[in-house]
């Protein structure tokens, strides 16, 4: 689901998401199905906001591994 391109302007975790979202700076919004409720309804919420697309993983651990990291995520953008 993230192309090798993508992952040149991947950002993994919540406040970084959270800072590309505020800043127009987002294409795309992965979200861990399994993370923390808060996290993923403001992550759900500001993507609407921006009118960005949101795609939800499974777990944090999945997530994790499409961000080619060793430990899970519960959050990652792609950059514009």
């Amino acid at each position: 689901m993230i192309s090798d391109d993508e992952k040149s302007k991947l950002q993994v975790g919540y406040k970084q998401a959270i800072r590309a979202l505020n800043e127009d700076k987002a294409s795309k919004v992965f979200i861990a199905e399994d993370s923390d409720n808060h996290m993923k309804d403001n992550m759900e919420n500001l993507a609407s906001q921006k009118n960005t697309p949101v795609f939800f993983i499974p777990t944090m651990k999945e997530l994790g591994n499409m961000c080619s990291i060793e430990v899970g995520a519960s959050c990652a953008v792609i950059l514009k």
